[in-house]
């Protein structure tokens, strides 16, 4: 299947505005699309491509860039001959995929770009980690452009609906409701994408026939894949950056998300630990929320890494994750979820793809956290921040039944000064109640 992205669109703007002065890396956690949108860009731009994979590549190709780099007209002759493409100045494409495996060859861009004949894609994974960039000097001529799974909007696309987000935008602009028989139909469609969730090979399984158990046996390898990744390359602690992986559903389906590192071990300690944390964020498996302790002189500058919550990069990939070991029939989270039963278990995949779906549009994320076991009426817990120039907008998960903000209340007298709108994200349509933006779910993905 063809799938429309998003991304799409910003290598068109890379292509037009760099004409060749940089390269791109297209960073993404494995399997969120990055060769097949590679793949589709140089078919659609350019004369020629050449993809070289470097997760699989031939003997005579890494000996090619090990033997040839510092004659660039016997490298670009012998990749022309080996993959059998004419190159064509300023028309031709090289894609380097998985680069990480061949840290060398993304060293060389520097004098590829300099040379200017031709433009240059790269795409990996876990390309910050260590022992992928330690004997290398990173190229300065390189743009970085995060790729993350399907947002919503990308999902409603693959399920051959155009139509719905642009009027979608339009009510969250003017605030106002979609109306009970559309709102029922866009949330039904929701449900479907945190059940599948974004991954391209588990929305295709599903597409194929709506087909959820199809989905969830590609969500399984996909995992499988992480664990392999994790074991592969989490070097001096691949038991810790595994034991977080494992306790992420665990500790996001309690009331208080924030990661307890006891749950693993009961002396366990943050500095022990912190690489493991990092490892996972760097891989783009996990997204990451750091408390942030004075969020008036900015969220960034006064967050505590110490105190954090985590959540998976994908909410499909969370669900198959949390019943790991059981088949998709016996998943009571598919039925309950379109059934429209959210309980306490399932209300962590909301909270899990508003995080998701603020960082597809660019946020950090960030939460507010104070507890005063003296004082409840000091007690407050604020689920995400986001930046609003120079405000800070908060925002709340909540469930449909819910009757009260009473942390977004103190919050806001608390803040008020250094406070934009106000967010509630619920099941139910737009409304405006007490000053304060009560915003379907899905619309987060506007913020």
């Amino acid at each position: 299947m063809i799938f429309k992205r998003k991304i799409y669109q910003k290598l068109l703007e890379w292509k037009a505005e760099n004409k060749g002065t940089s390269a791109l890396l297209i960073a993404g956690a494995h399997r969120v699309g990055k060769s097949f949108v590679c793949e589709q860009f140089g078919k659609n731009e350019y004369k020629s491509m050449i993809t070289i994979d470097f997760g699989n590549a031939a003997a005579e190709v890494i000996a090619t860039f090990e033997n040839d780099s510092t004659d660039l007209d016997m490298l670009f002759a012998k990749l022309s001959a080996y993959y059998r493409t004419q190159l064509y100045a300023r028309e031709s494409l090289l894609v380097f995929d998985e680069v990480q495996q061949f840290p060398k060859a993304r060293q060389l861009l520097k004098y590829l770009v300099a040379d200017g004949r031709f433009d240059y894609i790269e795409t990996g994974s876990l390309l910050s980690i260590k022992q992928n960039v330690q004997d290398i000097v990173l190229p300065s001529e390189e743009e970085c452009l995060e790729m993350f799974p399907f947002d919503f909007e990308e999902f409603l696309w693959a399920l051959g609906d155009e139509s719905t987000a642009p009027l979608l935008k339009l009510c969250f602009e003017q605030r106002k409701p979609l109306g009970l028989a559309l709102h029922r139909k866009v949330m039904n469609d929701f449900r479907q994408y945190l059940l599948v969730g974004g991954m391209p090979q588990a929305i295709a399984a599903y597409i194929g026939g709506k087909d959820f158990a199809a989905a969830d046996r590609e969500k399984k390898r996909i995992l499988t894949l992480y664990r392999n990744d994790i074991s592969k390359y989490a070097y001096g602690y691949r038991n810790k950056v595994t034991s977080i992986f494992d306790a992420v559903p665990g500790q996001l389906s309690k009331k208080e998300k924030k990661y307890k590192l006891s749950s693993i071990k009961k002396d366990a300690r943050m500095r022990e630990y912190e690489d493991a944390f990092m490892w996972l964020d760097d891989a783009m498996i996990v997204n990451p929320c750091f408390n942030t302790a004075e969020p008036h002189v900015g969220l960034a500058m006064s967050s505590d890494h110490a105190t954090q919550k985590i959540y998976m990069a994908d909410t499909g990939l969370l669900v198959t994750h949390a019943f790991n070991d059981k088949p998709y029939g016996k998943n009571e989270l598919y039925r309950d979820i379109l059934l429209d039963k959210l309980h306490v278990n399932e209300g962590m995949l909301i909270e899990n793809v508003v995080a998701q779906m603020l960082r597809h549009t660019g946020h950090r994320l960030f939460f507010y956290s104070r507890s005063d076991s003296g004082n409840r009426q000091n007690m407050m817990e604020i689920d995400f921040l986001i930046s609003d120039g120079k405000k800070i907008c908060p925002i709340e998960v909540k469930s449909s039944a819910y009757s009260a903000h009473s942390s977004l209340d103190k919050f806001r007298q608390k803040f008020g000064d250094a406070l934009g709108e106000a967010y509630i994200l619920y099941t139910k349509d737009v409304m405006l109640k007490d000053d304060v933006v009560h915003l379907p779910v899905y619309m987060a993905m506007f913020l």
